[in-house]
């Protein structure tokens, strides 16, 4: 999440209103040299950076099985390359003790693939792709080997400003902001990927046309996210979240003081904020202690910006359809204090928070639009109006209000067919 701020406490009543290898432990045969008290694998460090500087399209840069231990991030430029390790439990790249480059690996090219590897312990963001085309990941494996800590990395799978992409059979555990993030991207699928421990798990921001599906989303502060937020290079609209488990989200918020994201609430489901045509269906949403599904608006994020909102930003969900999930659970211990209070005051010391929380806030322009609605057409499952623009002094459930149907959104395709 970028550019945005949750609060928490009373902000955070607005959003309702809305095992692993450390380092290779041994003296490489050259003498090597150290980060910390680790080891640096000096010779294999030097060959693998020389083989991305002098890759060319179609080369492919093999990288044999073993644990190794770098201090310093690499960098790819040439388009058409390929990065292939033995398996994400064969080839590991350690960064623990980092002394240069703040990302593990930083890839700015297109045609590019990596898979069969795990990145550990950056300093930064292990794996950033920036401004490419026809992008893979498959069998990448990100970790913070500590597990859950402030000072980890940011982001663990991080493609941004990329177009057509495909992050599949990955995972991602312990980034201090998300997991998986794709942002200002167009064309993306996200699949049978697994996201736990992280602050956000798995993060679809300012991107055009995404499907997220066979994902599993647990253990994290807020599992699945699907975001719009202002000042970008392009606003978001069209994502399908679908055949996921949403599960047990209820971590401890670990991000950084003073981020966006060291506000999200622990125990969010799938949320979606400010977004346009967002379907979300067929998916199991479980245990998650502040609500199931948040849907919300700008006006209950706590967003601040030094540049303000640029002009024709827009802050309200549009076009939203829940349906067809399986809910169990969850509600029964949101985060912060004026949550609970709110719970409690409507639902009892015993009671919970409806599945879907819905901040309130509707475009008055696009009143009696019905393809701007937000339709929550899921069986029995009930639906809480916050009521954000009445200060959340008269919440209420508006299940039947809300109870709608919208065209289904088209699947992705990506080129070449996946």
């Amino acid at each position: 999440m970028r550019n945005s701020r949750w609060g928490r406490g009373a902000a955070a009543l607005a959003v309702l209103a809305a095992v692993g290898f450390v380092g290779c432990g041994k003296t490489p045969p050259d003498g090597g040299q150290r980060a910390g008290d680790l080891a640096v694998d000096t010779a294999f460090q030097k060959k693998l950076q020389e083989q991305l500087l002098d890759a060319k399209p179609g080369s492919v840069v093999e990288v044999p099985a073993g644990s190794y231990h770098l201090d310093r991030g690499l960098s790819l430029r040439a388009n058409g390359v390929t990065i292939r390790g033995a398996g994400m439990d064969k080839t590991i790249l350690s960064f623990r003790g980092q002394v240069a480059g703040p990302e593990g690996l930083l890839v700015q090219a297109s045609d590019f693939t990596i898979e069969g590897l795990t990145l550990e312990d950056s300093q930064g963001d292990a794996l950033k792709i920036n401004d490419g085309e026809n992008i893979t990941i498959r069998s990448v494996r990100v970790r913070w080997t500590d597990g859950p800590k402030t000072s980890n990395g940011a982001y663990g799978i991080y493609p941004v400003k990329t177009k057509n992409v495909l992050i599949e059979d990955s995972q991602s555990f312990g980034a201090s902001d998300a997991g998986i993030y794709v942002g200002q991207s167009k064309n993306v699928i996200v699949r049978r990927c697994r996201a736990e421990q992280n602050v956000a798990g798995i993060e679809i921001e300012n991107t055009i046309d995404a499907d997220v599906y066979e994902n599993l989303a647990t253990g994290n502060t807020g599992g699945i996210l699907v975001f719009n937020m202002p000042n970008l290079s392009q606003p978001g609209h069209s994502t399908r979240v679908y055949k996921n488990r949403v599960e047990l989200n209820n971590l401890a918020n670990f991000g950084a003081k003073g981020t966006a994201v060291a506000s999200v609430p622990a125990g969010s489901g799938v949320v979606i904020n400010s977004n346009t045509k967002v379907e979300i269906f067929d998916n199991d949403v479980v245990d998650n202690r502040t609500a199931n599904v948040i849907i919300s608006s700008y006006f209950s994020t706590g967003y601040y910006s030094d540049k303000g909102v640029e002009a024709g930003y827009d802050p309200y969900p549009k076009s939203i359809y829940v349906h067809d999930n399986r809910f169990s659970g969850g509600g029964d211990s949101p985060d912060g204090v004026d949550l609970k209070v709110l719970k409690t005051a409507m639902f009892g010391l015993n009671g919970r928070f409806p599945d879907v929380l819905w901040d309130g806030y509707a475009d008055p322009k696009a009143s009696g639009v019905a393809e701007a609605r937000l339709c929550v057409n899921n069986g029995k499952v009930e639906v809480l109006n916050a009521d954000g623009p009445g200060k959340y002094k008269n919440p209420r459930v508006v299940t039947d209000e809300m109870r709608c149907e919208l065209p289904p959104l088209s699947p992705v395709t990506l080129t070449p067919k996946t």
